[in-house]
């Protein structure tokens, strides 16, 4: 793996504009910021190890062969790289987690989908199969809601929401995998499936309104308290990891 390998799938540019950057002396390495001048600049062992840090053109980069990341995603954005009204979650990312090579669509992409007025925990990635192990619907991976509703929740709602209610597109009533009172008219819902607004829709069937929506965990992983609102982190190897084992554990579960 050479230097010019390494820049293109972190996603710096297109492979004749990683050799300019190189070339033009805006790649550095190591303790010192070594210059790195030579874009066929081999690596020992066969290639960078996990967590190497460099710069490009002043921008600190902690090398990933794969991205594994968590997104607190505020309200105002849509999981779409071609939104409609609202701007883009990537575009809270910096350029190149947003042009990574390895998917059909450059970039990482996100696992699952928060609508625009939904805040909370998003992770994103470009690792295809970890992806499609953490939305596909047949792995019900637990994601737990933190919901506001517009009135109190009374008994009655309580138990439609425990017995399962029915959706319109349905006949099958859906609930949660676990549910908690918080406040007055706030709950906690954790679902294994992932339907459409299904959140918004079971606390309408039940005699409701959602007025806010914030998603707290996925899995294992829960939305640190000190990640503020568009702001994103780098998932740990322990959270990689567990999340993994989530999807393997879901899927037995599933086969059983």
């Amino acid at each position: 793996m050479r230097w010019e390998d390494v820049l293109y799938t972190q996603g710096f540019g297109t492979r004749r504009e990683c050799r300019f950057l190189i070339a033009a002396g805006a790649v550095q390495v190591g303790g010192d910021r070594r210059p790195v001048t030579d874009p066929d600049e081999p690596f020992a062992g066969g290639g960078p190890a996990p967590g190497m840090v460099f710069w490009v053109q002043g921008q600190r980069w902690c090398y990933q062969p794969r991205a594994y990341l968590m997104l607190h995603k505020p309200a105002g954005y849509e999981c779409s790289q071609r939104p409609g009204a609202w701007p883009p979650v990537h575009a809270l990312l910096p350029p190149p987690l947003r042009r990574r090579p390895g998917l059909a669509t450059p970039g990482v992409q996100p696992i699952g989908r928060l609508d625009q007025d939904t805040t909370g925990l998003l992770l994103l990635s470009d690792d295809g199969a970890f992806i499609h192990r953490l939305s596909s619907p047949r792995h019900h991976v637990p994601k737990v809601y933190e919901v506001t509703c517009r009135h109190p929740v009374d008994a009655a709602q309580l138990a439609r929401l425990r017995e399962g209610v029915v959706l319109r597109d349905d006949p099958r009533p859906v609930r949660p995998a676990a549910l908690e009172v918080i406040g007055e008219r706030r709950l906690r819902l954790t679902l294994t499936e992932g339907r459409y607004h299904q959140v918004k829709r079971m606390v309408a069937a039940a005699g409701n309104r959602v007025e806010a929506l914030h998603r707290s965990a996925i899995g294992p992983v829960q939305l640190p308290p000190d990640l503020p609102p568009g702001a994103w982190r780098w998932l740990s190897p322990d959270e990689i990891a567990a999340l993994h084992a989530a999807g393997v554990r879901a899927d037995r579960s599933e086969t059983r």
